[in-house]
């Protein structure tokens, strides 16, 4: 029986919806953490991002029978006990990403709407990211797509209107500092990573989060009419999309704006301060709307991506829970799945109630570990194909994704070293549950 599908499209909302509050709530923070040096964060992400995507297409592409779930596209290079670790390591950071957005739209629909409880809001997004999963995967991706095209749309306005900015070099309303400014900051000229190199590896922790998400492509390959054509075409776009919407509105930013008053927590959204300055009246209203439509989108697809991890795992299980969740509805949706995966939203709002205006930074670390551990084991896997097949790529991509392995194994010992002690032990837990989790299936 044919199960979730779909075509490419499906694929390219799901790409779209990664990106949420990394971009809109993360972009000021990892501005504070690295300075302009951050530029340098999101180009090494996103080269590593695309040679990670690059390997999970190579991997589809050379499997005659696709399974669902990231398991069924690393099992056969490193093993069912890897595939299941890495299964269960991404499908606990996609429920944190749940946590996160949600928290995250949640108090940004309360600044829209004084004096309502958060937790109204937080109900009113568990139930509708639900309603819309539950439906069929169709009205995902519907709703995946406009969501995505009002985001991006406001992204390109964005971008258009930087450049023209910068092309007009326009001092009068504040963008491009004048001759009096110029020359009262000579004597103390900007430093391009004012923290050093660990501000960069800190502010690598909320721009991994903010790519996190694009191996939803590995998750669909199964849902989709044509794998070999849809999964290459949707990782052609990657890094397209990463220097389009992450690389050139941060350099906008630091461009058009002091970037001490972009990374300062009181200021209001780098993409409001840009729009309300050019005269758009509203513009804090408008772009509150746009944050709050791109976070959402992220709660949908992270739905999505949770309840088919999860009904992917637990799939021909002869347990009574396992027939639960691996039950499907007359729109092959599985409906039980989805439910588990979104009543994470309401032990969120709990939580973010608890750990106050620090709980998205929180999860957003702990988000990055997880995700920097998924990328790897993509990686290892990916060069056991290449070496076992070695007709399937050259040298070059071989060698480029040897390196970026080490990098990125490198960063991950660093993100254990440099940043909060409770990161690594919540990515430690969430590891060894996912591991020693396994059990070998009788034959």
């Amino acid at each position: 029986m044919e199960v979730f599908t779909s075509n490419s499209t499906h694929c390219h909302a799901l790409t779209w919806g990664a990106i949420g509050s990394g971009l809109f709530l993360g972009s000021g923070k990892v501005i504070a953490q690295a300075g302009p040096a951050v530029l340098l964060s999101y180009i090494l992400a996103g080269l590593a991002l695309y040679v990670v995507m690059y390997g999970v297409g190579k991997m589809v592409i050379h499997q005659d029978n696709h399974k669902t779930g990231m398991a069924g596209v690393v099992a056969p290079f490193i093993g069912d006990h890897w595939a299941h670790f890495a299964d269960w390591v991404y499908w606990s950071t996609w429920m944190a990403v749940l946590i996160a957005e949600e928290a995250g739209v949640s108090t940004f629909l309360a600044m829209l709407f004084p004096g309502i409880p958060l937790w109204v809001f937080a109900l009113i997004v568990a139930v509708l990211g639900t309603a819309i999963n539950l439906w069929s995967v169709r009205a995902f991706a519907e709703t995946e797509y406009w969501l995505a095209f009002v985001k991006v749309a406001v992204i390109l306005i964005l971008i258009a209107l930087g450049i023209y900015l910068v092309v007009i070099n326009d001092s009068h309303l504040g963008f491009i500092a004048d001759a009096a400014q110029k020359t009262s900051t000579q004597s103390t000229p900007p430093s391009f990573a004012p923290h050093g190199f660990s501000g960069i590896l800190t502010s690598l922790l909320v721009v991994i989060f903010s790519f996190g998400g694009s191996e939803l492509a590995s998750i669909t390959v199964a849902e989709t009419e044509n794998p070999k054509v849809a999964i290459p075409k949707a990782i052609r776009g990657v890094l397209v999309r990463i220097i389009s919407f992450y690389v050139i509105p941060i350099f906008l930013f630091l461009h058009l704006l002091p970037w001490k008053e972009v990374s300062n927590p009181d200021a209001p959204s780098p993409f409001a301060t840009i729009f309300a300055r050019v005269g758009i009246p509203h513009a804090d209203k408008i772009i509150l709307v746009v944050i709050i439509i791109a976070i959402f989108s992220a709660v949908n697809s992270a739905i999505y991506a949770t309840s088919r991890s999860l009904y992917s795992r637990i799939q021909g299980s002869p347990t009574y829970v396992g027939k639960k969740l691996g039950k499907l509805s007359k729109h092959q949706v599985p409906t039980n799945a989805i439910l588990v995966s979104s009543f994470v939203l309401f032990v969120g709002v709990i939580l973010s109630a608890v750990l106050g205006d620090g709980f998205w930074q929180f999860v957003a670390g702990s988000i990055s570990f997880t995700i920097t551990i998924t990328w790897i084991i993509l990686l290892v896997a990916a060069l056991v194909l290449y070496f076992k097949q070695k007709e399937v790529t050259n040298w070059f991509v071989k060698l480029a994704t040897l390196v970026v392995l080490i990098g990125l194994s490198t960063v991950f010992i660093m993100q254990i070293v440099t940043n909060p002690w409770t990161l690594s032990v919540f990515a430690l837990v969430i590891c060894l549950i996912s591991y020693f989790s396994y059990r070998k299936k009788k034959a």
